[in-house]
């Protein structure tokens, strides 16, 4: 049984050898991936333990690969067919370690690694592979790995047809943002359709903060909408967030009539204003707590 992690090589043209990472491997199509996985994950099931194999993680002993670690979770919001073969940590359950695409178990950082020099900066998300980086930044890296257990925003699996942009810098997707366009489903329970683009989820990676991506993205987004009158950032906008959105109005004045924290659909008695929310926050009369 293969069980095969890290960057695979490959020759380039000029004979080079070349570090490929998931993103870069030019995959079959997603239910033969998928019909792979689970025959792997049967094989597991059928062997004895005598068989197993392991998988090496820098820094922490290696991992016996046994079905108790492994599960099927779903890639998108409202399709349960595509799914991904993941293995969790055994001592914290809800700890993702790897994920196994192409019979091989790639390692969370490795998944979000790119070897194409000119995936660089805001990318729109089209393949299914970036498909799946966008899951581990939003579900993996976000929602387990770097949870502030104080936060209560929770991203689950976008939608198959979400709009969004992967921010990659230097050989690693750094951030993402995602749009709800207008006219689009609000969800898939109503035939409600957004009044306006809504930017749905943002998030950057802890190790790329402080170096203006979210700020970069905001402009992007505004600017992907130049024509449009108002332009929505969905409910509850988080108190990061608003730091981020008074810094970009304070440098983009212009963009200050156009941005408003929305709730579906977003029609006007759903909106309010970002930077009138901003200055009046700012001018309320601050507490001041004296002890006694």
């Amino acid at each position: 049984m293969a069980a095969a992690t890290g960057p695979r090589l490959a020759r380039s043209a000029s004979a080079s050898a070349v570090h490929l990472y998931p993103v870069d491997i030019k995959y079959e199509k997603p239910e033969v991936l998928e019909a792979a996985a689970q025959v792997y994950y049967t094989k597991v099931l059928e062997e004895s333990s005598s068989e197993a194999e392991f998988l090496c993680i820098p820094g922490k002993e290696n991992i016996k690969l046994q079905a108790s670690l492994m599960s099927f979770v779903p890639l998108y919001r409202e399709d349960s067919e595509r799914k991904l073969l993941v293995l969790t940590d055994p001592q914290e359950k809800n700890k993702v370690l790897s994920v196994y695409l192409d019979s091989s178990w790639w390692l969370i950082e490795d998944v979000v690694k790119t070897a194409d020099p000119s995936r660089e900066s805001l990318m729109q998300v089209h393949t299914y592979a970036e498909r799946i980086v966008l899951f581990v930044l939003n579900c993996i890296i976000f929602g387990i790995l770097e949870r502030n257990s104080t936060c209560d925003a929770l991203f689950v699996p976008h939608s198959k047809e979400e709009h969004a942009k992967i921010f990659w810098k230097k050989g690693e997707a750094a951030a993402f943002y995602t749009v709800k366009p207008k006219g689009s489903l609000c969800d898939g329970h109503t035939g409600q359709c957004y009044l306006l683009p809504v930017l749905d989820t943002m998030f950057v990676q802890k190790k790329f903060r402080r170096r203006g991506l979210g700020m970069k993205m905001l402009y992007d987004f505004c600017q992907m909408f130049a024509t449009e009158d108002a332009l929505g950032l969905s409910f509850p906008v988080s108190p990061n967030m608003y730091r981020v959105c008074q810094k970009f109005l304070e440098t983009y004045p212009e963009e200050q009539s156009r941005l408003w924290e929305v709730e579906a659909p977003g029609d006007w008695n759903q909106r309010v204003n970002i930077w009138l929310k901003i200055q009046l926050d700012q001018s309320r009369p601050k507490k001041i707590w004296s002890s006694s």
